[in-house]
């Protein structure tokens, strides 16, 4: 570990040592120049450099050579430049972290699907403006219902329900249109096939085991094995936004340290803009603009500063730009853009400075000790210590056999979210139905039974008067009779009567 307060970068053509300031490396910074002209060479002395210094890197590897930097190197075809430099180069390996989103060159990365969050999701997929707001709607159902969101199944699992209440969601918090979620499932279908399925899940990164420093108090150099990563570039740059993102929420407050708590290298920078929404640049835009306060420095590499908005490029105040060619039109624009973006120097036009680079050598500001870009200055870049070229296949195996994280995410977790729980809801739901057509069945069944049993009974034969008399029908007879016989003799008894007295 060094003691010096700054990196030392090269050396400039009239022999000034070329320097970044350790307490100016959280402001920000950015590597360009064409392909072939020393971009990842100068990416690895800077990685190292900050790794000497106890501060932890994080950076993509997109061609698989930046690897080396876990190997001592091979410093005897560099002698001649390094003592030019009045440099003493060994060979050293960096503390050195392989990762991996698919897991086959390096311990797997997740996230779940929450902390991705709809936003950086829908840059993933693709989505329109109407798709994304459908999944912002998907979002907030899961909130109000406390279901997790970890994997993609459970994420297809909550569309097929919100699908399926889509008048009762649909009143509440806005129309999900049934086209709208077919169209995300078809596009969640598409970035599984891309391998974007081994992405999501748990266990899920902390971060505290990107931010370590080895027992010598050199920092850790997390390397992202990009090789496959960007064959799906928008799930790459959507991947490290992501991550970006969760070092500025998490991370406390600490303003401007001594050194940074963490740099990352962002490579093939120009993926996270290109065609980008407004709402994304100006998420990224916030994250560059406040994360430094949290002590974190972000480096863009990419191959002409025109790929990075203005509004992004105003943050970055240390600048390395190796060599441009410029032969159409636009290249020319980019050109210019770049040598504007320097400190202009009284000694040469940056401009023509910037074309007549060769490998190894660059135009270099870096911030003062007053926060001010110093002069730009033509410089050739130091040699490293670590190799220059990727690490073989054994190599590599080593490394992550004595990995400080091994075994903590090499393998998946599935707890009960989303998807276990909208599952079972819906085999209670066709339980409770298949009870209730059953139980409506059978009183059908024992209705029609009682109907045709009343039906098939025979019919009594219907009860003759009785002619036997009851005690009571008997008395009022003979009550009857005895009145009826006074009456009729009182009659014959009055006409009888009368006739005699005639």
């Amino acid at each position: 570990m060094t003691d010096a307060p700054w990196l030392f970068l090269g050396q400039s053509f009239e022999g000034e040592t070329q320097k970044l300031l350790l307490n100016r490396a959280n402001r920000h910074g950015i590597v360009a120049g064409a392909t072939g002209t020393g971009k990842t060479v100068t990416l690895q002395i800077m990685a190292q450099g900050f790794s000497d210094a106890g501060v932890p890197v994080f950076c993509a590897d997109v061609k698989g050579d930046l690897s080396g930097v876990s190997q001592a190197g091979d410093v005897a075809k560099f002698a001649e430049r390094a003592s030019a430099m009045g440099l003493e180069l060994t060979g050293k390996a960096a503390p050195t972290v392989f990762w991996d989103l698919y897991g086959e060159k390096g311990h797997p990365i997740r996230a779940t699907v929450s902390d991705v969050g709809p936003l950086l999701l829908a840059r993933m997929l693709e989505l329109n403006d109407v798709q994304e707001g459908v999944l912002s709607i998907a979002f907030h159902v899961a909130d109000k219902e406390g279901l997790l969101l970890l994997d993609l199944e459970d994420l297809r699992s909550l569309l097929t329900y919100v699908s399926e209440n889509a008048k009762t969601i649909g009143a509440e918090v806005g129309n999900v249109s049934p086209q709208s979620v077919a169209a995300i499932q078809r596009a969640l279908l598409q970035l599984e096939q891309q391998g974007g399925k081994s992405f999501f899940g748990e266990p899920a990164l902390r971060l505290d085991d990107l931010i370590r420093t080895s027992l010598d108090g050199k920092g850790q150099i997390n390397v992202l094995d990009s090789t496959r990563l960007m064959n799906n570039p928008r799930l790459y740059a959507a991947f490290l936004l992501w991550l970006l993102s969760e070092l500025f929420e998490q991370l406390p407050e600490i303003g401007d340290p001594d050194k940074p708590r963490l740099v990352f290298f962002f490579d093939e920078a120009h993926l996270l803009f290109k065609d980008a929404p407004r709402g994304l640049l100006e998420k990224i835009e916030q994250v560059v603009r406040l994360i430094r306060s949290k002590g974190v420095g972000i480096y863009f590499v990419t191959q002409n500063p025109a790929d990075i908005p203005d509004s992004v490029l105003a943050q970055l105040g240390n600048r390395i730009q190796h060599a441009l060619r410029a032969y159409t039109p636009a290249e020319q624009k980019g050109l210019r853009a770049a040598s504007q973006s320097f400190r202009a120097s009284d000694a040469f036009d940056t401009a023509e400075a910037i074309q007549a680079l060769g490998v190894g050598e660059a135009l270099v500001s870096a911030l003062d000790e007053k926060g001010a870009p110093t002069m730009v200055a033509r410089t050739k870049i130091r040699p490293p210590n670590s190799r220059l070229g990727p690490a073989t296949d054994a190599e590599r195996a080593q490394i992550l056999q004595n990995s400080p994280v091994r075994g903590v995410y090499d393998t998946a977790v599935n707890r009960e979210s989303a998807e276990e729980v909208l599952k079972a809801r819906k085999a209670q739901a066709t339980r409770i139905e298949a009870e209730q057509k059953q139980a409506a069945e059978t009183e059908k069944l024992r209705t029609k039974q009682e109907k045709e049993a009343a039906k098939a009974a025979p019919r009594a034969p219907a009860r003759k008067a009785s002619s036997r008399q009851t005690p009571t029908e008997a008395l009022l007879k003979s009550v009857m009779r005895t009145a009826g016989s006074t009456i009729t003799r009182e009659l014959l008894r009055g006409v009888l009567g009368g006739l005699k007295r005639r």
